[in-house]
């Protein structure tokens, strides 16, 4: 992935959902794409034209936190967009990530709490590319039998947009394919130089219509923790809280974990599943 042109892409995209009036600028007649201009960014953030021109081309050589600081709050960023953009901005004079394994591993230790959780608790270890690293029986009998898929298959993104069933299973479809590219794509700013990383956007970008468009859209956002709903085929329909942990491995692994409110029928459902163990769920 190209880190100057992502930077432009991204930038591009967040002056473009910033309505002038909402910063306190009077909208100017033009018949141009809407959002801010960069002369407004460039105001907003106390630097020169030119030289704000100079950081959304990728040419700003090595922009300041302060400078970037300023552009964030012009944009109205986020915290993981304005992570985004400082990864994406600053590549002199600060440690760059080592080069990606082309393998990635679980720790045992790691394993064995996936383990633990089994008996109530769906759970699974995400790669930076949101591949499918590890996961107990549980996690299996809720999503996929991930050990009869082939390794490059076992994808959180690539199950979402190429599984024909996946639309069925995810009842907020729209909503977890947004989060998914998201988590993505930040991935993309922090290891840009990832070719399994930049081969998986490649495929999915040509084989899916969805992913195009919601790729091109430039949203990032972290794992965190939120709540999805699901149609199961064997148990119906759960209502779920996820957690999104990030392992302290600096390899980008994430342990997910899926839990049910107490007493309610999606705890139920997860008792059940775990009785009945792996159902043909996705990836058919």
């Amino acid at each position: 992935m190209d880190r100057r042109e992502e930077l432009t892409d991204f930038l591009r995209t967040r002056r473009a959902r910033v309505q002038p009036e909402s910063v306190g600028l009077q909208r100017q007649s033009r018949g141009r794409s809407p959002g801010l201009r960069r002369e407004d960014v460039a105001r907003l953030s106390g630097v020169s034209v030119d030289y704000y021109t100079r950081i959304e081309q990728g040419r700003g050589r090595n922009p300041s936190p302060e400078i970037l600081g300023a552009i964030g709050r012009a944009l109205r960023l986020d915290e993981d967009e304005q992570r985004h953009l400082e990864e994406l901005a600053l590549t002199e004079g600060r440690p760059q990530p080592r080069p990606p394994r082309s393998t990635e591993r679980v720790r045992p230790g790691v394993q064995r709490l996936l383990d633990v959780f089994s008996a109530t608790t769906p759970a699974f270890v995400l790669g930076r590319r949101m591949d499918v690293l590890a996961w107990n029986p549980l996690a299996a009998a809720l999503i996929a039998d991930f050990a009869a898929l082939p390794t490059a298959r076992r994808n959180m993104v690539w199950i979402a947009f190429m599984d024909p069933w996946a639309k069925d299973f995810y009842l907020d479809w729209e909503e977890i394919a947004q989060e998914s590219i998201a988590f993505l794509r930040m991935a993309g700013g922090r290891w840009p130089d990832d070719p399994a990383l930049a081969a998986l956007v490649g495929e999915l970008s040509v084989k899916s219509p969805d992913f195009r468009r919601l790729w091109s859209m430039h949203d990032v956002k972290e794992k965190g923790h939120g709540t999805k709903r699901m149609h199961h085929r064997t148990v119906g329909e759960l209502t779920l809280d996820y957690e999104a942990l990030a392992l302290s491995d600096g390899d980008g692994q994430t342990l997910v974990t899926y839990t049910a409110e107490p007493g309610s029928s999606s705890e139920q459902a997860l008792q059940l599943l775990g009785v009945v163990g792996i159902p043909d769920t996705l990836t058919r």
